[in-house]
């Protein structure tokens, strides 16, 4: 049903690379995102959860480079121990924070100078704008759904993303103590589709501004579009909801691997939540940005 509109919107869909360290560790995080492109100026749009990532990065390594700083001098002292553990609290650094974030911007364009981000004042949505561009790399730009009376439940729809970060090419430098791209390994990550059917339409304050899916939204598909047979664009995976379904079991006796044994189980259903097209068209017209309907 979305063979040919995987392929129409995969043209214009892409990955968005990360590599991740942690605060006291040399071991580096993959992690993936999606963004698409409504026009053939530069301009994309991605979830506002993924463009915070984006603009944080600058701030969380000059973090990090001022702890490093202080923590150099610390190392002298008697009693470094006690005083580097007080300016780790200053700096608000535990095993669990980051301290370096890169990010890779996959087949977009060859090189490019400056990336500003807006926000959607209330939603999951943001703009990026690339600027001293060369050569662009994504091949068209998305449609989207002109009549959104069509968004109904019931009706058959499929997203589109990265949600396995499979890409190898990065390392950990311990002559300069950081994390970076290489040029060894693999350097793509493969799209991965999931359909659905519209279940519920969100409200909030009386407008439609979500649609919500039968199946859930993958880790790394947030910012892709959801679109039909027809590769139209009705939305963009956001999140993930987790509905409770009531179908608990407690310590009750079954048979495993021919032992009895007690087992709980406490299901939910996982349900994929975008933004409604509606919300971006009219996010678009107020940031001056050309888009096509159909």
């Amino acid at each position: 049903m979305f063979v040919d509109a995987i392929e129409r919107v995969d043209a214009f869909t892409r990955p968005l690379h990360s590599i991740v360290r942690l605060y006291g560790h040399s071991d580096i995080v993959p992690g993936t995102a999606t963004l698409f492109f409504v026009n053939e100026d530069g301009v994309a749009i991605t979830c506002k959860h993924v463009a915070e990532l984006i603009d944080q990065v600058d701030t969380i390594h000059q973090n990090y480079l001022s702890f490093l700083g202080e923590r150099r001098y610390m190392q002298r002292e008697k009693n470094a121990g006690h005083l580097i553990t007080q300016l780790e609290n200053k700096f608000k650094l535990s095993p669990n924070t980051v301290v370096r974030i890169r990010n890779s911007f996959i087949n977009c364009f060859d090189q490019y100078q400056k990336l500003t981000t807006e926000y959607h004042p209330t939603e999951d949505l943001a703009l990026l704008r690339f600027e001293g561009y060369g050569r662009k790399l994504y091949r068209s730009c998305a449609t989207f759904l002109g009549d959104s009376s069509l968004v109904k439940p019931g009706r058959s729809l499929c997203r589109l993303g990265y949600p396995f970060p499979e890409f190898t090419n990065f390392r950990y430098n311990p002559s300069i103590d950081d994390i970076e791209w290489t040029t060894l390994g693999r350097i793509t990550s493969p799209h991965f589709p999931i359909d659905g059917i519209v279940t519920r339409l969100i409200r909030d304050k009386g407008s439609i501004t979500g649609i919500e899916m039968s199946t859930p939204g993958l880790r790394g598909q947030s910012g892709g579009p959801l679109f039909d047979p027809k590769g139209l664009i009705y939305g963009m995976q956001s999140s993930t909801r987790h509905l409770h379904m009531g179908f608990d079991i407690e310590d009750r006796e079954v048979l495993i691997n021919g032992r009895r044994s007690k087992v709980s189980n406490y299901p939910f259903l996982n349900v994929g939540q975008c933004v409604h097209v509606d919300v971006i068209k009219a996010f678009l017209r107020e940031k001056g940005v050309k888009f096509y309907e159909g």
